[in-house]
């Protein structure tokens, strides 16, 4: 099964990967060339000419740059999400698709939590109105996170992570996973239950599922109904789960008290996600989930190994669609 990745031995590098990235792919006996910003004409041209290609979330791998060449075998993401790779085009092509899934789990986890803090006591409003030469204490009056219910959609890596951290300031986790069972959940603290029994007992909703045709605005305006008026929103996965007008509607009506989104739909942000981004009872930030510099450099670290050691048939990690390649 594994042969087929031992004719691996030139590599492509994009997106400004940590150069340990190309330090260990080195290392491993790979021929590797770095390029931090290429068009889509240039990635179309340069990727016919190696085996393997590593991307961050910069990089969009479309169908049309997949199918441009016969060569790639494995296309990497330093990074969990791929929604920026058109993994069914290579899966057609037979192209193994990887990720790191455990790599930024905890600078994931942490900014989350960052959010949640923001969100409950005014932070970055109360440093901006300082920075302004203002001292008003009474307009930044925050609530505990104590005794508070945080729902988590998604308990997987991140959300088992956020869930045992916002355990430790006293705040009630339950939640929702599609595909891990209730047994496993509640070892780590987090009672399952169905999603319309979330939505009324919900102080706080934080998700941390990818972006599918099944969670694509699954927090919307029917949500928001069933939710109590001043919910607090957290997104720190993928633009889009949480439907943008629906949030605008409710943050206007006050249903929603405020949402702290470190995601959108379109990076930078336009139309309707730029007014989010401006809007007053949001907290916006530019996706700095991953960016920490430990993450970064495990993330690098771990892709080039995992080339590496698929390059010398000792192990197919990562590999995200085995099944549709006949792994």
């Amino acid at each position: 099964m594994a042969e087929r990745f031992t004719s691996v031995k030139k590599v492509l590098v994009t997106d400004n990967v940590s150069p340990c990235c190309k330090e260990a792919l080195v290392a491993g006996g790979l021929e590797v060339v770095q390029n931090d910003k290429m068009s889509k004409e240039e990635l179309m041209a340069a990727v016919k000419e190696y085996d393997a290609l590593i991307v961050r979330s910069a990089t969009k791998v479309t169908a049309e740059i997949i199918e441009s060449t016969d060569g790639l075998k494995i296309i990497g993401r330093a990074g969990t999400g791929v929604d920026n790779i058109d993994v069914a085009a290579a899966s057609k092509k037979n192209i193994a698709v990887m990720n790191t899934p455990t790599a930024n789990t905890v600078s994931a986890a942490e900014q989350t939590c960052a959010l949640f803090l923001s969100l409950a006591r005014h932070t970055p409003a109360a440093d901006a109105s300082m920075k302004a030469g203002n001292w008003d204490r009474k307009k930044f009056m925050g609530t505990e996170l104590y005794g508070k219910t945080a729902v988590i959609i998604g308990l997987g890596h991140i959300g088992r992570e956020v869930a045992i951290r916002l355990q430790a300031f006293g705040m009630k986790t339950v939640g929702f996973d599609a595909l891990l069972p209730a047994e496993d959940t509640k070892k780590f603290g987090v009672d399952q239950m169905p999603l319309e029994e979330l939505w009324p007992i919900a102080d706080y909703i934080s998700v941390h599922v990818p972006l599918l045709p099944a969670t694509k605005g699954m927090i919307g305006g029917k949500t928001f109904e069933m939710c109590k008026p001043g919910l607090k929103v957290i997104n720190c996965a993928r633009g889009g789960i949480i439907d943008n007008d629906s949030l605008v509607a409710a943050l206007e009506s006050g249903k929603c008290g405020g949402a702290a989104l470190d995601v959108f739909i379109n990076e930078p942000p336009t139309g309707v996600e730029q007014t989010l981004a401006q809007h007053p009872k949001v907290i916006a930030c530019p996706h700095l989930g991953a960016s920490t510099k430990e993450a970064q450099l495990r993330v690098a670290r771990e892709i080039a190994d995992q080339i590496v050691e698929s390059s010398q048939g000792k192990s197919l990690k990562g590999i995200i669609n085995g099944r549709h390649i006949g792994l």
